[in-house]
């Protein structure tokens, strides 16, 4: 009985030293990266072998601020394609509109946010970054609002994308100390 206590606690140990590395604030403004060249990885390796991919399109960390009805946030998130592809519309059932915002301008439906091959582009506050107008009901804290990414492809195919995003004050990455400065 003790020799399997003992174990146990060996086992337990290590095991939180494991996990406790998966909070790094490393791993965690890596992972968008490796989660991408994971999938352009996977379609070099399949691509080589004459077996048809599809594209792979990858959202990491989508979220948004609270807000009262009637009113606008923004949203923000991590985006990646293995081939290049371009947004050209947003919609949310929780907002009246959806537009692009970038640091010059505020553009609605039909916009171009051209999302290069390999790639990550980042929606953020402050760059470029969507905009939803006049939300239709109170967006509080850890609701999930769903987001519609509408796609042209390069052969000029359409594609949509859904989008969980969270309600949050800050970014996910913070959760982890990446970009806090003590």
């Amino acid at each position: 009985m003790v020799r399997q206590q003992r174990c146990h606690r060996r086992y337990s140990a290590r095991f939180q030293r494991v996990t406790s590395l998966r909070g790094n604030p490393y791993h965690a403004r890596m992972k968008p990266v490796l989660q991408c060249l994971a999938a352009i990885a996977t379609m070099v390796c399949l691509g080589s072998s004459g077996i048809a991919v599809a594209a792979v399109f990858n959202v990491t960390e989508p979220w948004l601020k609270p807000v009262g009805a009637g009113g606008s946030t923004e949203a923000y998130m991590q985006l990646a394609s293995s081939d290049g592809t371009t947004i050209v519309a947003a919609r949310s059932p929780v907002a009246a509109a959806m537009t692009l915002v970038t640091a010059k301008e505020r553009r609605t439906a039909p916009f171009a946010l051209a999302l290069p091959a390999g790639a990550a582009v980042s929606l953020t506050a402050g760059g470029t970054r969507l905009a939803l107008v006049k939300v239709v009901h109170p967006l509080k804290l850890g609701d999930r609002v769903p987001i519609t990414l509408v796609l042209r492809n390069a052969d000029g195919s359409t594609q949509e994308i859904e989008v969980d995003a969270e309600v949050r004050r800050h970014s996910p990455s913070s959760d982890h100390g990446v970009g806090r400065h003590h």
